[in-house]
């Protein structure tokens, strides 16, 4: 049987269904009321007809109608996105993505997570199969300041939070890569902001590096790390527009759009 190519926008079988979201479609274009003759020009729907589904949409919630012949998104959407909203995991909009960028590039893709002044690996996507590749342990913790996920989580902290964080954890180091100076790590979380990645160069453990992006909330909160994990030797530079992509494609199915916030993942 021949699947349907996604990329063709697919109709409602009922009719009345497909009129239903294109205005609903129209609405959502604008944020003030718009009257029931714009709203029949935007849509090509007689007005009888475009007036008869927004009532019934009104009935449902799914409409406000402020005042006579004008007509807004109701708050029944609200309740419904909210619950979408509170449904919503990272981990399960992040799997099929990172599974996919394992494939394209054949080394361990890691989702991590803040949990105070570390981070906590909270998915992978790997080949047992695979050559030599550093596999990170679900549930294994890091330091902030070791890690490239945990150094795009300070680079969003005020300098204030970032020496609080140093003076309470003191920089410790476990490789003479670690970065153990307030000052160097400064320097480093300036460009983790100015370029929206971030690495760890043999700074956790001698013989590994990660690149990280970040994942956004439909907030524009930063709330998971995708990395790239690999001997040092074999960390491709070529790799890091892909992680982008996938980190970009993860926030957009959270709802992230870089209009919510200033904050936008490159």
């Amino acid at each position: 049987m021949k699947k349907p190519d996604p990329g063709i926008s697919v109709k409602p079988s009922v009719q009345v269904l497909e009129r239903m979201f294109t205005l609903i479609d129209v609405l959502a274009s604008r944020e003030e009321a718009i009257s029931l003759k714009e709203i029949s020009e935007k849509t090509g729907l007689h007005p009888s007809t475009a007036h008869r589904i927004l009532n019934d949409l009104t009935t449902g919630r799914f409409v406000d109608r402020p005042e006579s012949g004008s007509y807004r998104l109701g708050m029944r959407l609200l309740e419904l996105g909210n619950l979408v909203k509170a449904r919503l995991s990272v981990r399960d909009a992040a799997l099929g993505p990172m599974r996919r960028l394992h494939k394209l590039i054949q080394q361990p893709v890691n989702l991590s997570m803040r949990q105070g002044d570390e981070i906590v690996y909270v998915e992978r996507a790997y080949s047992e199969r695979s050559g030599m590749q550093v596999v990170r342990a679900i549930g294994g913790r890091a330091p902030l300041h070791l890690t490239s996920t945990g150094k795009l989580f300070l680079a969003l902290d005020d300098p204030q939070r970032v020496r609080a964080y140093a003076t309470r954890t003191g920089l410790a180091g476990q490789t003479r890569n670690s970065i153990t100076q307030a000052p160097v790590l400064e320097r480093e979380l300036a460009k983790a902001r100015q370029y929206g990645i971030a690495r760890d160069n043999e700074e956790l453990e001698l013989g590994v590096r990660c690149i990280a992006a970040g994942v956004f909330d439909d907030q524009g909160n930063l709330v998971a790390g995708l990395s790239i994990s690999a001997p040092a030797d074999r960390l491709d530079e070529g790799w890091l527009p892909k992680l982008q992509a996938t980190a970009n494609e993860i926030s957009a199915s959270l709802g992230y759009s870089r209009n919510n916030s200033a904050i936008s993942p490159h």
